[in-house]
Order: structure tokens, then sequence, then C-alpha cells
């Protein structure tokens, strides 16, 4: 993985970017673009945002690969939401209240592949078309009920009917989840037992395998939804691609304390691994919190256990693409950016404002990974 660093001084912006090619695919490029000027009023912040994606775009670097998902966390979905571009585009959307530490309005991670056809369907799914595969990004999946197991129930239920007319299924296609809880130390118990409901109606348990996934808080443009999904599914895929990540000297399987959800997944492609971290905290193998209120410690062991985890994919912190750190109390920001700067500086990141859902995790890291490999039995990337 090659990291790079870029600066628009004229906007207020950088943009960290992991940049990944195999000796004969496709280049992937995942971008964190970030402002520096927190003095720019929320119009300015927003468009100096969406110039900076398009000059990515069109850059050297990217040599106009298509842009297949942007998400942006911002610091108030409701108000601002005026500001986003939403020019009949062709990308994943994915809009987030989670916001910023650096005191800026808005960040955001883009995904960009070389060579490639990115269009949406009757459902709304993003579809990134490549030859031998289809991926299948959801995002913004919410309904407004007031009550967090049926917003989830339909949220669920949505997505497997997209899903279905695709011709794949919650068990064998989908890969990584992204749920927001609105309040998630009130509502996100109702959540997990929704979606374990629709987990053992599909044939997901611990005895077949759950689905990567990061569960925190997070608020979408209408404030009266409770859950927010996004999902990522491939289409073609075959089992003997993918792997469930346990790293069990240092983690626990999940449904020992009630959720289900994967530590982490690997896919291997014909020339390439691709490698998701669902949101990981400071845990041991027994599921306890390690180093209870001491957020350096728990930054330590979070970082431990990811590490772990990639390890098991066989791959390092060397292969991430990206890192999303999410803290539950802002007064930590700035001992969690030394540290980071410290010890990983070269890989693209953003710090946001989001509890994690047990009170006393008071960090949490998700990231991809990518990894080149030769694996013939499988078709490329």
């Amino acid at each position: 993985m090659r990291h790079i660093t870029i600066e628009w001084e004229d906007l207020s912006v950088n943009a960290g970017v992991g940049c990944f090619s195999s000796k004969e695919g496709t280049a992937e490029f995942h971008a964190i673009i970030e402002l520096n000027d927190k003095s720019l009023n929320a119009e300015t912040q927003y468009g100096n945002i969406e110039t900076a994606i398009e000059r990515l775009k069109q850059s050297d670097i990217l040599n106009d690969a298509a842009l297949v998902l942007k998400r942006y966390f911002v610091s108030d979905a409701t108000n601002q939401d005026l500001f986003l571009n939403k020019n009949n585009s062709t990308e994943a959307v994915s809009i987030v209240q989670q916001p910023p530490l650096n005191g800026t309005k808005v960040s955001v991670w883009a995904y960009f592949v070389a060579d490639s056809e990115v269009y949406i369907d009757n459902f709304g799914t993003s579809v990134l078309k490549r030859p031998y595969f289809k991926h299948l990004y959801n995002t913004q999946l919410q309904k407004p009920l007031k009550d967090e197991y049926l917003e989830t129930e339909y949220i669920f239920n949505t997505y497997m009917e997209s899903l279905y007319s695709h011709g794949c299924t919650l068990k064998d296609n989908c890969i990584r989840t992204w749920i927001y809880v609105q309040g998630v130390d009130v509502h996100y118990a109702e959540m997990v037992k929704a979606r374990i409901a629709c987990f053992n109606r599909e044939g997901l348990n611990k005895e077949t395998h759950y689905i990567a996934s990061t569960g925190i808080e997070g608020k979408y443009i209408n404030p009266q939804s409770l859950v927010l999904m996004d999902a990522y599914a491939v289409k073609g895929i075959a089992q003997e691609q993918i792997k469930y990540l346990h790293a069990p000297t240092h983690l626990n399987p999940t449904h020992e304390y009630g959720v289900t959800f994967e530590r982490g997944t690997s896919v291997d492609y014909g020339d390439r691994r691709h490698i998701f971290i669902s949101g990981t905290a400071s845990i041991d193998n027994k599921g306890e919190i390690v180093y209870p209120k001491d957020i350096r410690k728990q930054t330590e062991r979070t970082i431990e256990n990811v590490s772990v985890l990639l390890a098991e994919a066989d791959a390092t912190m060397n292969d991430i693409a990206y890192m999303i750190v999410y803290l539950r109390d802002t007064a930590d920001y700035e001992i969690v950016c030394e540290h980071l700067a410290q010890h990983y500086a070269d890989i693209p990141k953003v710090i946001v404002w989001a509890p994690v859902c047990r009170p006393g995790w008071l960090i949490e890291i998700e990231c991809i990974a990518i990894k080149e490999i030769e694996a013939t039995q499988f078709e490329k990337f």
C-alpha cells in the first residue's frame, strides 16, 4: 500500500490517499479528505470539499478513476444537508452526523476504482461493475418509525429485497455493514435484537457466520430516524473466497456478549485480498474492557487488536488503506491524534465524535486493508 498526502492551500484542504495497484490488476484508491481551517463558513467548507474531490479524481494520481462511494462525516446533518452535492451522481453517497474532531464541519471518505463503470439500479443501489463481479453499495437505509426495533427490521427487509433483485442474499453476499444508532447508549440493544431476529431467519448464526460491522452512534439528516445503515455486498463471490477473522488470543466471539457480527472479514480475488476490520475496541478474549477509563492505554490495545486481526489475514498495519477512529469523549482528541501521528502518520485517517455501543469503550477503530496476492483459482478483482 502506498500512502500519499496532498494539500490544496487555496481550499484549506488536505487529502490522505491509500493507493493500491497489483501487477496486472486495476488500481484502487481510498481518500480521507479534511479541511484545516475551521473558521470558514459552512457553505465554503462544503464547497471546498467538493472541489477537492473533483481535483483528486482528475489528478495524475487517480487519472479519472471512477468515484464509487463518498461518506460525509458532518457536524450537523439536519442543517447542513442543503450544502451537500446531489447532482444526479452514480456513486453511493452516505451522510452521517459524526462531527470531525478537528473542529471543522465536514470530512469525507471517498473510494475510487480505475477502469470501472458505476451506475445506480432501480433500488437506489450503486453498482461497481467489474469484469467478473458486481460490487453493491446501499447507503442511507432508514425509516423514521420512532422505534429502533421496527426501524432495524424495516431496514434489513428493504436491503434484502435489493439483494434479491441482484440474485444475492444477506448470508451469501453481504460482506460489510455500518449501523448508526441515534442515542446509542439507549437505543442500541433493541437494534441488536432486531438484527438477531433477521439473521436467524436468514440462517446466520454462531455455527455459520455473521457479517463484519460497525454499530455506533450516528445521526441521519432526518432527526426522527433512530437507525441508519450502509451496506456492501458482492455479486459473484464464492464462499471459498471469504474468510472470517477471529483473533482468539485477543478477542472473544461477539455472540458471547449478545451481539452478532464478525470481528473481520477477508475476501480473496485472483490478484488481491480485501480485509474489512469491524469496529474494534479495547477488549480481551473474555469480552472484558481492557484499561477502563484510560484513553492512552485503550488506544494502544485497540490498535493491537486491529493488528492481530490483520495478521490473521497475513496483513499488517502497512496494508491499511484508511482508518476511521471513533471517540466517546471529545476531550480525548488531542491525546489520540498525537499518538496516531507519532506511530501511524502515513495512514489516511479521520477522527470523529461517536460513542461506542458500550459506555466503557472510549475509542473504536475500523479500517480496510488491501494486500496483493496470487490466487489463480479465483477471478481477479
